[in-house]
């Protein structure tokens, strides 16, 4: 691993110490800042020419600042003379906006992802996509990791029984990952009937599947945004007799008026991992963060080596 170099922007430090550590290799001298004037600053401060070189930056949260600083770190790659440059993005922000559902609107995703390719990233590691189809919006490879072992692995330790347990999707667009959940926990399935009223606000109001009463229900999604999804599905399940209701993501966004959500939700617990990095007050007591550090990690050390990454999910 010595022609191995990985560098961490300023969005999740923590995290991107914690797959060097997997690794066994320390983090790489950089120098992030900012000008008076607000623009992005960078200089990598060690040889890398002919390194195989992986920047960590999940595009989190103020998501312009952060994408921007990947951008510029690329580019001071290219041109140290890296042999090839991988961005390892765990969280990809503007991945909503992958598809025109209305006229004169941006596909943003798609934006982004040209705009990532052309600054010279040669390959691009990204977990848990918003939809599987932006991994086609990249002109160079993406490995596409899921976050779904770990946060197995987590309510597997629960010893939940099979009978007592329903797997619930948020919404119908969920379906397909409530039933890679179960065929992993066990458990039946339910999905909460969604209506979209605007691009903040949702209605839920039937369960299907199940049933539910008297169950421990387990709730995963992609990411939490602004919990309005998450919130009101668990108030149905509720309403229908769910006797613990516990929710998973990979991406803890929690943005806006999620953690007021959140807080008042009932929820027996809310788990997530640590793509992006939580404050204190977004640490809410019921709050369990798993660490995707040795499964990213491993995924470095697999296309260093030219192995292969799909051999992590079987």
């Amino acid at each position: 691993m010595t022609d191995l170099k990985i560098f961490s922007g300023n969005a999740n430090p923590k995290l991107s110490k914690a797959i060097a550590d997997y690794l066994g290799v320390g983090l790489g001298k950089i120098a992030l800042g900012s000008f008076p004037d607000g623009e992005t600053s960078c200089k990598i401060e060690e040889d890398i020419r002919g390194r195989d070189v992986y920047l960590i930056q999940p595009t989190s949260p103020p998501a312009n600042e952060t994408l921007m600083q990947l951008l510029v770190m690329i580019d001071s790659c290219k041109r140290a003379s890296a042999e090839r440059v991988t961005t390892v993005i765990p969280y990809f922000g503007y991945a909503r906006q992958d598809r025109k559902d209305e006229g004169r609107v941006p596909i943003t995703a798609k934006l982004v992802a040209n705009i990532i390719t052309r600054a010279g990233a040669d390959r691009v590691l990204a977990m848990d996509l918003h939809a599987a189809q932006i991994q086609g919006f990249f002109d160079v490879p993406v490995d596409h990791l899921y976050a779904a072992p770990v946060l197995n692995e987590h309510f597997l330790k629960m010893n939940i029984p099979s009978d007592d347990l329903v797997i619930a999707s948020p919404d119908e667009g969920s379906i397909k990952r409530a039933l890679g959940h179960a065929k992993r926990l066990g458990g039946t399935v339910a999905i909460v009937d969604k209506r979209r009223t605007s691009a903040e606000n949702t209605t839920q109001e039937n369960v299907i599947g199940g049933p539910v009463d008297g169950k421990i229900v387990l709730m995963f999604d992609d990411m939490i945004s602004t919990a309005g999804s998450i919130c009101g599905a668990a108030r149905v399940l509720r309403d229908r007799g769910a006797r613990e209701i516990h929710v998973a993501c990979t991406h803890a966004v929690l943005c806006g008026p999620a953690i007021e959500r959140l807080s008042k939700a009932n929820l027996n617990s809310i788990v997530c991992t640590d793509s992006i990095p939580l404050t204190p007050e977004q640490m809410l007591p019921q709050t369990k963060v798993l660490s995707i550090a040795p499964l990213l990690g491993e995924a470095v050390k697999r296309i260093h080596r030219n192995e292969s990454i799909s051999r992590l999910f079987h």
